[in-house]
């Protein structure tokens, strides 16, 4: 073989639907593997909200954009394949962020061997991104303690399932927000969660007085959207809003407008947006804190696997519509 496939990003997006004309797919040459150097052929890589921003033309956000022309920014895992590298030998197992492309050069810097025996797919959902994120976000920032209770929006998706699970785990009574009712059945009768909120057909406010009668103490917010507003109201003294992502406000020139910080000074409230670029360092921490917990068969997963690396080009899509059902994956 002496080409691979690549995506570049040729253009940003202007709100709406991602689609094909952002990209470009390339035949890029086989590279010769240096000294020093080992080449990843890469099997599944993961699609994350976070790709909007990488996409966009922000250049003030927490990481640098992707610049157009270069390949597309993902995380991935894949086997190396030949290596000129002393701590990397052919057949090991790696992670880290490779790109929207079949084959990767790397010199070892940010890829991490994986020797959990588990399956590609099962790594990219639970010991990639999303956990971390769970991981970190939860523990780090909303630091939960036996008794309270936690909101978790967009908690079928692949880290606000986690972070439900966690939680859980810990003690917590743990609320998730989703939309559809197939999402509402599955973190309550498969992950253990103690109550969902449709947010497309539950009256909001209601159902949230019903399910948190003594209050908010942790809000993980992974999507933003009205929802936001009535789990705000409901916050306890010293609460904890951990803000990961705002999926609703991506796609709008426009965001929504946030709650008032009239309540964030009567409840004493702490505020706190993260992203992991800022813990990439904390990795082996994060890991040793979340694995237990999968080990002992408290962290459930599902996979939504799209086949072939263009359907990268609108699988991101789904992240809109919702139809996605677990961790967004692709199979290469």
């Amino acid at each position: 073989m002496s080409t691979f496939t690549a995506i570049n990003l040729i253009a940003r997006p202007q709100g709406g639907p991602v689609g094909p004309e952002l990209f470009e797919v390339v035949q890029k040459p086989m590279p010769t593997v240096a000294d020093g150097q080992f080449l990843v052929k890469q099997s599944h890589m993961s699609l994350d909200p976070a790709m909007f921003g990488w996409m966009s033309p922000d250049t003030e956000s927490y990481i640098p954009p992707v610049e157009l022309g270069e390949v597309m920014r993902s995380s991935g895992i894949g086997e190396v394949v030949e290596s000129k590298h002393p701590d990397f030998k052919v057949g090991d197992r790696v992670m880290g962020m490779m790109g929207w492309q079949e084959y990767f050069l790397s010199n070892g810097p940010g890829l991490n061997k994986v020797t959990a025996p588990l399956p590609d797919e099962a790594i990219l959902s639970v010991f990639a991104l999303p956990g971390l994120t769970a991981t970190q976000g939860l523990f780090n920032v909303g630091k939960p303690q036996k008794g309270e209770t936690i909101v978790v929006s967009g908690a079928a998706g692949s880290v606000g399932s986690i972070v439900g699970q966690l939680a859980k785990a810990d003690g917590l009574t743990v609320i998730g927000v989703v939309g559809s009712d197939e999402k509402a059945d599955w973190i309550v009768n498969e992950l253990g969660f103690d109550g969902a909120v449709n947010y497309k057909t539950d009256d909001i406010e209601a159902k949230l007085a019903e399910l948190t009668p003594k209050g908010v103490d942790i809000y993980f917010e992974n999507t933003g959207g009205p929802i936001q507003h009535h789990v705000f109201a409901r916050m306890n003294a010293h609460g904890r809003i951990v803000v990961c992502g705002m999926i609703a406000d991506y796609p709008k020139a426009v965001p929504d407008l946030g709650p008032n910080w009239i309540q964030v000074i009567k409840k004493r409230l702490t505020i706190q947006g993260f992203t992991m670029p800022d813990h990439f360092g904390d990795v082996p921490a994060l890991l040793q804190k979340l694995t237990p917990y999968v080990m002992n068969g408290q962290i459930k997963h599902r996979a939504h696997v799209l086949d072939g690396l263009e359907s990268a080009m609108t699988g991101l899509n789904l992240f809109f519509t919702g139809a996605n059902k677990g961790k967004l994956i692709v199979k290469i």
